[in-house]
């Protein structure tokens, strides 16, 4: 009886991170279509750094009081989820067509990404044996602004049509008033969040007897993911397999770089060995994703292959939670 509260808690907490989130990025957006961005740009910017918010605000704010333990877990947890359950359900909606640019920029990138967090936790660069700390935070935000960087120099030949794009979401415009409205509101809603999130998260670690970490790679990583899952499946609903893979692909780099950048410049990270499994696992996840691409007619991950991704999913949650 006593975990309910906090485990209510939580919940609440999800869901103001959720709607926060969702206000800030649409408030943004209209920013950036006065400040005549273009689509694109707003889509890789705005839009991407928004489905990763609550990542970031929880391993912020848990990072702040003291609770360190949850941020690696959350982030391993969170692109475990995106490839095998997102990228899963998306493509047994609607077959995902995969483009030449993400298998050759955006995959490895991903690939990348995952060895750099391998290589810190473990000690092979620095003298903070069992931590990320905050030099190699530096590290991974730079590597994140080459990432970006690398974005929109390939992209910059579709900047022009994009730009004149007609039938684009981000090409609606609303009020002033309704803009400052929403930016307010996801403020606070990813203020109080954060601070519902990294508490009670903390005490049900310690009610149900878990690392901080295992929660984190469970409960908090499947929620905080919630944003990237929606927004994939009504791309693929809506046949849009560009943005379903895009906005998957995009949260995990940005995950790594950024989110877990910020958080080891707050303070360093603990890294428990044990989770070097559950980094094999995802290693093992985007080495999955990647076959699947290749198999089969096309590049494309087929609704039985989303099948075997989402059966994936399932057995990392039970080897997680029985670990």
């Amino acid at each position: 009886m006593t975990a309910l509260l906090p485990l209510f808690l939580l919940i609440v907490g999800f869901g103001a991170l959720i709607l926060g989130a969702n206000w800030l990025v649409n408030g943004a957006t209209s920013v950036g279509v006065r400040a005549n961005m273009s689509p694109l740009i707003i889509g890789l910017t705005i839009v991407a750094f928004g489905t990763s918010l609550p990542e970031m605000i929880v391993n912020v704010f848990s990072c702040i009081k003291g609770s360190p333990g949850l941020a690696i877990g959350n982030i391993i947890g969170s692109n475990t989820m995106n490839i095998l359950l997102i990228l899963g359900v998306s493509s047994m909606i609607y077959p995902i067509d995969v483009s030449r640019v993400s298998i050759r920029r955006d995959i490895p990138a991903g690939f990348i990404a995952t060895l750099a967090i391998t290589l810190m936790a473990n000690d092979y660069f620095t003298r903070t044996s069992g931590t990320i700390d905050w030099i190699e935070g530096l590290v991974l935000l730079l590597m994140g602004a080459g990432y970006l960087w690398l974005t929109f120099k390939k992209n910059s030949d579709q900047l022009e049509f994009s730009e004149h794009s007609e039938d684009s979401e981000y090409s609606k415009d609303s009020s002033w008033s309704k803009t400052i409205f929403q930016l307010v509101l996801g403020i606070i809603g990813l203020y109080i969040g954060g601070e519902l999130v990294s508490n009670n998260a903390q005490k049900l670690a310690l009610s149900w007897g878990m690392s901080e970490s295992t929660v984190g790679l469970t409960v908090v990583a499947t929620a905080t993911s919630l944003p990237e899952l929606i927004t994939s499946i009504v791309a693929a609903l809506k046949k849009n397999s560009a943005i379903a893979i895009g906005n998957v692909l995009g949260s995990n780099i940005m995950n790594i770089f950024m989110v877990l950048g910020v958080s080891a410049l707050i303070t360093p990270l603990p890294f428990d060995t044990k989770m070097n499994q559950h980094l094999l696992i995802l290693f093992a996840a985007n080495a999955i994703m990647l076959t699947t691409v290749f198999t089969g007619k096309g590049r494309k991950i087929s609704r039985f292959e989303g099948l075997i991704l989402t059966l994936g999913y399932v057995a990392f949650m039970l080897f997680s939670l029985y670990n």
